[in-house]
C-alpha cells in the first residue's frame, strides 16, 4: 500500500509538471510573418523563448505567391503577424483579413520611425541621397505624404525616359527590409509588440533586440568597410529592390532591367539599359536566384560581369543568422563583382 501510494503521488506530480510546462508553452504566442528576412528578425528576438512561423517559402518571390495549407494554418492560428505590407504582397492583405482576423497585425512598413523611400522610375536611377533624411519626415508622418510627393517628383523625371510599362508604380518602395537601421528600429518594436502580448518573457525579448541591434551596427561598419573600395562603380539589378542597401552603404545602381514588382521588362527598356550600359561603361550586371537569370544573358550576353544578388536569403536557413548572412552576402557579391570591374 505505501508503495502504490508513493507512485501516485509520483505520476501525480509528474503530470502536473507536464501540464505546466504546457501552459508555459502556450503563453508564448504563435507568431506568423510574410517573408524570410522578417521571420528572422522575429525569431532573434524570439531568440530562446519560441519560434515564428514564415509565409512565403524560401526561395519564392514574394511579388505573387500562392500559399500552402500550412502556411495558411500557421496565419489562422497567430497571435501577432508581422509583414512588410501589401506593397510587398498585395495577395496577403486579404488572407490576413480572413485567416487572421483574430490575431493583432503590425505593417513594418507603416512603423513609426522606418525608413520609407518612393519608388524609383525610368530607365536610369538619378543619384540617391541618404536616408536620414526619409527616416526623420517618416517617423513624424509615417511617410505616406513624403511618399506620394516624392513619388510625384520622381515620375515628372522618369516622363524624360522612355519606359515602356502599364504599372502604377508610384508611393512607397516595400523592400524596406534592406535597411539595417530599419531592421535595428523593427527589433525594438517586435519585442515590445511581443511583451505585451506576453510579460512574463519581456525581458528576454528586451535583451535579444537590444543584442540583435548591437550586432547590426557592428555588421553595418564591416559592410561598409567591404564596399569603400568600389563605392563609384555603377551596376545594373535584375529588379529595383536595392535602393535601401544602397542609401545604407552608399553604392550605386545605375538601373534596373526590371521594376520594383519584378514585372518583365518591354523590347524598348532592354533598348535604352545596353544603351545606358555602353555610354556609362557598366561592367556588372545582378541577377537574382527568384528569378530566371536568362533575361540578364540575354540583354547583356558576355558584354559585363553577371553577379547574384539574394534579397530574400533564400539559400540560408530560416532563423536568427538569416538576417545577417543575407547582408553579408550580399555585400560579398557586390564587392567581388564591382571589384572586377575596370
Amino acid at each position: 500500500m505505501p508503495m502504490r501510494f508513493l507512485l501516485s503521488v509520483s505520476l501525480g506530480v509528474s503530470l502536473a509538471g507536464v501540464s505546466l510546462a504546457g501552459v508555459a508553452m502556450a503563453d508564448v504566442p504563435k507568431v506568423a510573418t510574410d517573408i524570410t528576412p522578417v521571420q528572422s528578425l522575429v525569431a532573434r528576438v524570439m531568440q530562446g523563448v519560441g519560434a515564428p512561423e514564415v509565409i512565403v517559402r524560401p526561395g519564392a518571390s514574394p511579388h505573387g505567391y500562392a500559399m500552402r495549407p500550412s502556411e495558411a494554418a500557421a496565419l489562422e492560428q497567430a497571435d501577432l503577424v508581422f509583414w512588410m505590407g501589401e506593397g510587398l504582397t498585395p495577395w496577403l492583405e486579404g488572407a490576413i483579413e480572413s485567416l487572421a482576423s483574430e490575431a493583432h497585425v503590425v505593417e513594418l512598413l507603416g512603423a513609426a520611425g522606418s525608413q520609407v523611400l518612393p519608388f524609383r522610375e525610368g530607365v536610369e536611377f538619378a543619384a540617391h541621397e541618404h536616408g536620414e533624411e526619409h527616416g526623420e519626415d517618416h517617423a513624424e508622418d509615417h511617410g505616406e505624404d513624403h511618399a506620394e510627393d516624392h513619388a510625384e517628383e520622381e515620375a515628372g523625371h522618369a516622363d524624360a525616359h522612355d519606359h515602356d510599362h502599364d504599372h502604377d508604380h508610384e508611393g512607397a518602395d516595400p523592400h524596406a527590409w534592406l535597411a539595417p537601421e530599419n531592421a535595428r528600429a523593427w527589433m525594438r518594436l517586435i519585442a515590445e509588440e511581443l511583451a505585451e502580448h506576453d510579460p512574463d518573457n519581456a525581458a528576454a525579448y528586451a535583451a535579444n533586440a537590444e543584442a540583435g541591434q548591437a550586432e547590426l551596427e557592428a555588421l553595418s561598419q564591416e559592410i561598409a568597410a567591404e564596399l569603400a573600395p568600389v563605392q563609384d562603380k555603377p551596376f545594373l539589378v535584375f529588379h529595383d529592390a536595392y535602393q535601401y542597401f544602397e542609401n545604407a552603404f552608399d553604392v550605386t545602381a545605375a538601373g534596373a532591367i526590371a521594376l520594383g514588382d519584378a514585372a518583365a521588362p518591354g523590347p524598348a527598356r532592354v533598348a535604352a539599359l545596353r544603351d545606358m550600359a555602353e555610354a556609362r561603361g557598366i561592367q556588372c550586371v545582378f541577377s537574382e536566384p527568384q528569378f530566371d537569370p536568362k533575361l540578364v544573358e540575354t540583354v547583356f550576353g558576355d558584354a559585363a560581369t553577371h553577379g547574384v544578388l539574394d534579397p530574400m536569403g533564400s539559400q540560408l536557413e530560416p532563423g536568427p543568422g538569416l538576417y545577417p548572412q543575407m547582408l553579408r552576402d550580399m555585400a560579398g557579391a557586390m564587392a567581388t563583382c564591382l571589384g572586377g570591374a575596370s
